[in-house]
């Protein structure tokens, strides 16, 4: 039986959510002081024909692949420089066709540090370059050997990124970025596996990966706009192979377009909603997925509340 893979790891899932809503670890907006922003987001990806290697076909033994994400995402502002963050999935995944049955539970807690160093105003334009730190925990006990149903990889993650914005006219923005993520290995439920040579281990050498961003469009305090080029790239792994199933260490290639929309609310600032969609436009080793999200989100500003305990206290 030939299978396929959809993930792209917690990158490409935060499935498409995080690349909709503002303030995330892939945007270049950043909280203010003791400003803690959280919401439920919801995400869609479904695939029919895929790449096996890299040569493109679909399997009636599977028919439609569907991925549904639930998260609770949030952003705290611990100053105007600093941002943490925090991505709470829960997936859900599906086959339209054959006997595999699909997989849902608790996913991979995310956790980020977003610093802001540079802020510098040049004319009408703004130019500021940000880093990131953070990486990812597998919350339960889910099966990763069970491509491409299973909701994770089991692999701990650690990722790097640098960012850099240019802001012009308090209106039109471009941002690029580049991550390195490294991944932890992963032991499976059994004793030896095939790779491209068999391995008589229950630990799986998982290869690291990168990716690059690109988003630009129209930027201001009530409407964002954007279009978004993404691409992931893993560093290593192999093929799915003729007539077997996709592993875990495969070479997992994706490239995708997109574009995503975020609104606040004029009378009630504190409040947004933002939208997505992207669709894969080249691949290695993944479905040719299409993908749709939204969210909720809503601000609380907690300089408020230590406005008022200092009040009360005096």
């Amino acid at each position: 039986m030939k299978l396929s893979i959809n993930l792209l790891l917690f990158m490409l899932l935060f499935i498409a959510a995080k690349q909709s809503s503002a303030q995330t670890d892939i945007d270049a907006i950043m909280m203010e002081k003791n400003a803690f922003c959280v919401g439920p987001g919801y995400a869609y990806s479904s695939w029919k024909e895929y790449w096996e290697g890299t040569k493109k076909r679909e399997n009636l033994n599977l028919g439609t692949v569907s991925t549904q994400m639930f998260a609770i995402m949030g952003n705290y502002g611990v100053s105007n420089k600093l941002n943490v963050l925090f991505n709470v999935p829960y997936v859900v995944t599906k086959a339209s066709a054959g006997t595999l049955r699909g997989q849902q539970g608790m996913q991979d807690l995310s956790l980020m540090l977003k610093y802001r160093a540079i802020n510098k105003k040049i004319y009408s334009s703004r130019v500021a370059l940000i880093g990131l730190l953070g990486g990812s925990l597998p919350m339960s006990n889910y099966t990763a050997d069970l491509l491409p149903l299973s909701i994770g990889l089991q692999s701990k993650t650690a990722m790097a990124r640098l960012m850099l914005d240019y802001y012009y006219d308090n209106k039109w923005f471009a941002t690029a970025s580049a991550t390195y993520v490294y991944r932890s290995n992963v032991t499976l439920d059994r004793d030896s596996y095939y790779s491209d040579r068999f391995i008589l281990s229950n630990e799986v050498d998982m290869p690291n990966a990168t990716s690059y961003n690109i988003r630009a469009g129209y930027r201001t305090q009530w409407l964002i706009a954007e279009a978004v080029l993404n691409n992931w790239t893993t560093r290593g792994g192999f093929d799915i192979t003729q007539n077997n199933m996709p592993f875990i260490s495969n070479r997992m290639n994706a490239t995708s377009l997109g574009a995503n929309v975020k609104y606040v609310f004029r009378n009630k600032p504190q409040l947004s909603l933002t939208g997505g969609a992207s669709q894969v436009i080249a691949g290695r080793n993944m479905g040719q997925s299409f993908n749709v999200n939204g969210a909720v989100f809503y601000v609380f500003d907690l300089n408020r509340k230590e406005k008022k305990n200092k009040q009360d206290t005096n």
